[in-house]
């Protein structure tokens, strides 16, 4: 998966200057679209789109400082409908527009090219099981919020304390299956994993109930495969780094790929210490070729 994912960077590069096709790149690494896309996004910390800008601009900026060719042209090289659309872009990245770093050579910015190697992390084992559900519904109250990666996400924090307890009574009482009880559910609105963008977080449960009561938010989900990971670690850092662990780490050594569907985490105290916390994560994923 390494030699393909590199394979993958090394088609980026070639085609900076032109149409870069992420159908063509989910095919060089074997996986779907979507999965590449998430894929990416949590190994590399940016959208694929943001890192293709990044190094457009980058190569761009070599040409604007040589003095050749003109600044339009270059704009066109590198996907620009206009120089001004290429000016606003090559500013934001490098802090100055493209004739000023031109007339004064002045310091810009690089963003490196990616390559993935093996680290030493994959030395840890990773306990999961695969599980097979059929269709079900996440049934609780829904927030939009944005991304953190670290430490408590206080946008979720207020949406959990402002349900009433009768509340979450009705809702917790709805819970049918695995995983039990009151869990947290997240749908990512884009493919990215940058600090801050966009998702919807439901504090539910998850459950067969057809009839609903019309206060509660409800996500349909498909039947399907999940892969379920468990850790027992201080909250909410432990579970924060299965998180990462499971896509720089487990994604790319196993034969599944993520498909579309909410990450449902289900947190509970540990006996032994209440700083800690046992947590259960389920991904949806499915099988893939390789």
């Amino acid at each position: 998966m390494l030699d393909r994912l590199n394979q993958a960077m090394e088609y980026v590069e070639e085609h900076l200057d032109g149409r870069i096709d992420a159908a063509e790149l989910a095919r060089i690494t074997v996986t779907s679209e979507y999965h590449f896309r998430r894929l990416f996004s949590s190994l590399a910390g940016m959208p694929l789109s943001e890192y293709v800008r990044r190094r457009r601009l980058t190569v761009a900026a070599a040409e604007v400082l040589a003095g050749e060719p003109s600044l339009l042209e270059i704009a066109v090289r590198y996907g620009y409908t206009s120089g001004e659309a290429f000016a606003r872009a090559f500013r934001a990245l490098h802090g100055v527009g493209p004739g000023e770093a031109r007339r004064s050579g002045a310091t810009l910015n690089s963003q490196p090219r990616l390559s993935f190697r093996l680290t030493v992390e994959g030395s840890t084992t990773m306990r999961y099981r695969i599980v097979e559900k059929d269709a079900f519904r996440v049934v609780g109250r829904k927030a939009r919020v944005p991304l953190i990666h670290r430490g408590v996400n206080p946008h979720i924090a207020d949406l959990i304390r402002g349900i009433p307890p009768e509340d979450m009574l009705r809702i917790a009482a709805l819970s049918d299956q695995d995983p039990e009880g009151v869990v947290s559910a997240t749908v990512r609105l884009s493919d990215s994993f940058e600090e801050g963008s966009e998702l919807d977080y439901y504090h539910a449960v998850v459950s067969s109930a057809a009839d609903l009561p019309d206060d509660l938010d409800a996500l349909d989900c498909p039947a399907g495969s999940w892969a379920v990971f468990d850790n027992t670690g201080p909250f909410p850092q432990a579970l924060q780094q299965m998180w990462a662990d499971v896509a720089a780490q487990w994604m790319p050594a196993n034969p599944y790929e993520y498909r579309p569907g909410p990450e449902i985490l289900r947190t509970r105290p540990a006996q032994h210490d209440p700083a800690e916390h046992h947590a259960q994560l389920w991904i949806p994923v499915a099988r893939t070729g390789r």
